[in-house]
C-alpha cells in the first residue's frame, strides 16, 4: 500500500525515463573546483512510514474478523484482546477504553504527532487516494496519448471515482464490522439492504468515506481534527518534533531547493516553524533534505529532535533511555503508570470468569415443608457462557447434611448462551438446627475446571413438631 505525494511521484517518474531523455546531474564541486564526496543518505523515514502504514491497514482489516477489538451492538458485547466482555461488565469495559485513550495521550506527550504521521487512518487513506489518482492519470495519459486532453481527463476522473467507490464500500464494510457481526453484515451487503439499522449505517458510511477521500483528504487534518489541537496542549520542551536547523547569513547551508516543501503532504514549509498545526511529523521533509544535500557532500538540515533546541533523535552519544523518550521524571512516571495500568487490566481480564454464575435465594417464601417431610428452600440462578465454546456446569453443596439439589445436571451451555432458572434444595427436618444455617454452593465448569464458591443461607422452621 505504498503511497506518495504527486510532486514526489513526478520526480520518481523522471528517473524511470530513458537515459537519453534525462541528463545526468553534474557532480558536486567546491569553489576550487574539487569534487565533493557524496554522503550516503542517513534517513529512510519514507520507507519506514510506508511499512508501518501498510501494517496498520492490515491490522485495521483483521481486528473485527478475529474479535481482537470490536463492539457487537446487536448482541451487546465488547471484544478486547481475545476476551468477550458483556454489557454487564461495564467496569472492565470502561477501563479498557480509558486505557486506549491514555496510550494515545501518553504517546502525544512523548512523541508528538507521531500518531498522525504514521498510524492515523485518515492520513493513510488520504495519501493512498492521492497516489491512486496520480497513477491513474499517468497511466491513461501514457496509454491514450492520441486522445484529446479533455477526454483523457474525463477518463482519469471516471476511473478514479470508480476505484474509489469500490474502495469506499470495502472500507465501510470493515468499519461497520467493528459494530455488527461481519458475516451478518456481509449478508446485508450482498442483498443491498438499506432498510435495517446495519444496512443504513453501511450505506451512510460508504457515502462519507467516498466524499472524504475524494474531496476532503488532508483538509480535515488541517482544519477540524481535534487531535492536532490536543497535542499542542500535551507537548512540552522535551516532546519529539521535526526541527529545521541552519546557520545564519554566510553560514547558511540551505540551497533553497524547496524539495522539503514539495514533498510535504500538508503543504507547509518546515523552515518557518516546527510548531505549525498542520505538521504531522511524518519525516518526509527529512528524507528530501538529506537526499539533496548528501549529493553536495553535506548533512541534512531537518531532523527529529527532542524539543526545539533539544538533542537529535539520531544522536548516538545520548543515553538509551533518553533516546526512547524517558527524558525526565514526568515521562518516567507516565511510563510507569501506563505499565501498571496495563498490568492491572491484564490481571482483571485473566481473573474474569468465562462462565458467569450468580445464585441468590428467593425469599418471597422463607421455606416450604414438602409432603415427604423435608424442608425446601428456593434459589434463583443466572448463568452465562461468556466464551466461544460449549460448557457444562455442575453444582455441589457443602456444609448442608443430607441435602438434595433439585436440578438436572450437568447444565449444558452453548457459546454466548445466557439462562435464568430456579431450583430448590431440600434437607431432612432434623439435620439442621432451627433458623438460619450457612452453607456453600460450589459451581464447577468444564472444560477448564473453573470453580466459584457462593455462600448461601438455608432457613428451617424455628418450631419443630414433636410426636
Amino acid at each position: 500500500m505504498s503511497v506518495s505525494s504527486p510532486n514526489l511521484s513526478a520526480e520518481r517518474e523522471l528517473t524511470r525515463q530513458s537515459p537519453s531523455a534525462v541528463k545526468p546531474a553534474p557532480k558536486p564541486v567546491n569553489k576550487s573546483g574539487k569534487q565533493l564526496p557524496v554522503l550516503p543518505a542517513q534517513s529512510t523515514y519514507h520507507r519506514y512510514r510506508r511499512a508501518i502504514q501498510f501494517a496498520c491497514f492490515l491490522i485495521f482489516v483483521a481486528l473485527p474478523f478475529f474479535n481482537v477489538m470490536r463492539f457487537d451492538i446487536p448482541r451487546q458485547r465488547f471484544y478486547f484482546a481475545g476476551y468477550e466482555l458483556w454489557i454487564s461488565e461495564f467496569g472492565i469495559l470502561f477501563f479498557s477504553l480509558l486505557f486506549l485513550l491514555y496510550v494515545i495521550a501518553a504517546a502525544s506527550m512523548l512523541y508528538g504527532r507521531i500518531y498522525c504521521g504514521y498510524f492515523c487512518p485518515q492520513m493513510i487513506f488520504s495519501e493512498a487516494s492521492l497516489a491512486v489518482e496520480d497513477r491513474l492519470k499517468k497511466f491513461i495519459n501514457k496509454r491514450f496519448i492520441k486522445l484529446p486532453a479533455k477526454r483523457r481527463q474525463l477518463m482519469s476522473s471516471v476511473s478514479f471515482y470508480t476505484v474509489l467507490l469500490v474502495a469506499s464500500v470495502f472500507l465501510a464494510f470493515v468499519f461497520i464490522s467493528y459494530f455488527v457481526e461481519p458475516r451478518d453484515l456481509l449478508g446485508r451487503l450482498l442483498t443491498l439492504d438499506i432498510r435495517t439499522a446495519g444496512g443504513i449505517a453501511g450505506a451512510a458510511t460508504t457515502l462519507i468515506v467516498f466524499l472524504d477521500f475524494a474531496f476532503v483528504r488532508q483538509t480535515f487534518c488541517k482544519t477540524i481534527c481535534p487531535y492536532g489541537y490536543l497535542q499542542g496542549m500535551l507537548g512540552d520542551k522535551e516532546t519529539l518534533l521535526v526541527q529545521y536547523r541552519d546557520g545564519q547569513g554566510t553560514e547558511k547551508v540551505c540551497i533553497e531547493c524547496k524539495k522539503c516543501v514539495r514533498v510535504c503532504h500538508m503543504g507547509i514549509d518546515i523552515r518557518n516553524s516546527p510548531y505549525q498545526i498542520e505538521c504531522i511529523h511524518c519525516g518526509e521533509c527529512i528524507d528530501a533534505c538529506e537526499d539533496v544535500l548528501s549529493r553536495l557532500g553535506k548533512p541534512g538540515l531537518i531532523h527529529y529532535a527532542w524539543g526545539e533546541k533539544g538533542e537529535l533523535l539520531t544522536d548516538k552519544k545520548t543515553a538509551f533511555w533518553r533516546r526512547i523518550g524517558l527524558r525526565d521524571a514526568k515521562r518516567v512516571i507516565v511510563a510507569l503508570v501506563l505499565l501498571f495500568y496495563a498490568s492491572g487490566l491484564f490481571v482483571v481480564l485473566s481473573m474474569r470468569d468465562n462462565v458467569l454464575v450468580r445464585i441468590a435465594p428467593v425469599r418471597s417464601e422463607l421455606y416450604r415443608l414438602g409432603d415427604d417431610g423435608r424442608v425446601y428452600n428456593k434459589f434463583r440462578m443466572t448463568v452465562a457462557n461468556r466464551q466461544s465454546k460449549d460448557a457444562e456446569l455442575m453444582l455441589s453443596l457443602e456444609n448442608l447434611p443430607g441435602a438434595q439439589l433439585q436440578l438436572d445436571q450437568p447444565l449444558k451451555l452453548k457459546p454466548a448462551e445466557e439462562r435464568q432458572l430456579q431450583f430448590e434444595i431440600s434437607v431432612p427436618p432434623q439435620s439442621l438446627p432451627p433458623g438460619v444455617n450457612h452453607f456453600q454452593i460450589t459451581s464447577r465448569v468444564e472444560p477448564g475446571g473453573e470453580t466459584t464458591n457462593n455462600k448461601m443461607t438455608f432457613i428451617t422452621p424455628t418450631e419443630r413438631k414433636t410426636k
